[in-house]
């Protein structure tokens, strides 16, 4: 595994070795979109551009390997021109797309634009709503021309994004698939939720209803729609304020407490793994109320605590939770339905069921071992392609 940032001791990753150039790659192309937007921050880290990176063919793990996987490339790791390079050279190429990206000129979210599936322009991230031939057309040239004559095989993680990546004019003609991120189920499981609510210093006697985004005030992870569900749930039914509390685990956490009607708790950001499998052990719910995603890992490592989970009818989520079997879908950007779905888990719903069915689904569909078996196919398949033998 090549990183661009090595973070544990494992002989099998690998770093970047160059620091200060991945620093410097990071901080051009900052700055070059920044430029572009008009020295706004509005969109800074919703938009790339890979005008800059690590040309990787040159190094001893990509020339010993047999088949190149790609996943996140971004801020400043890869380079077009560098992506070229290893699509030219010969060795068989997976590329998993985390999010639309690469079937896109320069955005990882589209949020309802359907430019891609043609060319891209007139970016709704760019001032003044971009021009016909603004940054995403100029980008969107620079991806034909890395892509025209060249195949990989793309992976998407939900039957959502898949079905997004395959009417990208981008990726016409190239061979693109599904696969499920996995998770580790030694590590995210059912546990006591007494003794890590003591460990959290949470409350015992009480609901708890969960949320988690690395920022918490991400717009687009849809707090304000949690906060009108459980005003609206605070409102129609008043016995809910003295039985449950919220749990926000994420940066910026504290800016949004004095928001709810209920008592909530702000734990901050938190990177240690144990640590968060306490707070999804500690929770009786977990509420993702996203605009936007593709298949969240929040909702999968919830579920596979035990925790039903609640999230609007958007990516793919809806193939995650299965409406009323392990939580509850709502209508998206629906917070009333967002309130009732809250109510029904917590309050109507066969509790010990639905956690039950959260455990088996992901066992069964998300397993390291299951999603491992997806990827040996594809690899094998790409070989085959590629008349390439191990």
């Amino acid at each position: 595994m090549l990183v661009r940032d090595k973070q544990t001791d494992s002989l099998t990753v690998v770093g970047l070795r160059d620091k200060w150039w991945q620093q410097w790659c990071f901080l051009w192309e900052r700055l070059v979109v920044f430029l572009h937007l008009h020295c706004s921050r509005k969109h800074l880290f919703e938009v790339d551009i890979a005008n800059i990176g690590t040309d990787i063919t040159k190094l001893p793990e990509f020339q010993e390997a047999d088949i190149i996987h790609l996943h996140w490339v971004n801020q400043g790791m890869l380079s077009l021109s560098g992506i070229r390079k290893i699509l030219k050279s010969g060795k068989p190429v997976v590329w998993t797309m985390h999010d639309i990206w690469p079937a896109t000129a320069i955005c990882h979210l589209t949020l309802g634009c359907h430019q891609f599936k043609t060319a891209c322009h007139h970016c709704k991230y760019l001032p003044g709503g971009g021009s016909q031939s603004d940054l995403s057309a100029r980008l969107w040239r620079r991806k034909q021309i890395v892509l025209h004559s060249e195949s990989a095989v793309f992976v998407a993680c939900s039957r959502w994004l898949e079905s997004e990546a395959k009417q990208s004019g981008l990726l016409r003609g190239q061979k693109i698939t599904c696969i499920p991120n996995p998770i580790n189920l030694s590590v995210y499981r059912v546990e006591d939720k007494r003794a890590a609510r003591t460990r959290l210093g949470l409350p015992q006697d009480r609901q708890l209803i969960l949320f988690v985004s690395q920022r918490a005030t991400n717009r687009n992870k849809g707090m304000d729609y949690l906060v009108e569900a459980c005003n609206l749930l605070s409102n129609s039914h008043p016995e809910m304020k003295g039985c449950v509390e919220v749990v926000i685990l994420g940066g910026h956490a504290e800016e949004v407490v004095s928001q709810m009607p209920f008592e909530a708790h702000p734990l901050g950001y938190v990177s240690d793994e144990r640590h968060i499998v306490d707070v999804y052990n500690a929770a009786d719910i977990f509420v993702l109320p996203s605009l936007s995603e593709n298949l969240p890992n929040t909702i999968m490592e919830a579920m596979a605590c035990g925790i039903p989970c609640v999230g609007f009818k958007v990516g793919g989520i809806p193939e995650e939770i299965d409406h009323q079997k392990n939580g509850y879908v709502a209508a998206y950007r629906d917070a009333e339905d967002l309130a009732r779905g809250i109510h029904w888990v917590l309050q109507e719903a066969d509790y010990e069921a639905l956690s039950k069915s959260a455990v088996t689904k992901v066992s069964r569909s998300y397993s390291q071992q299951s999603v491992a078996l997806k990827y040996t196919e594809v690899y094998n398949e790409a070989l085959a392609q590629k008349h390439y033998k191990l």
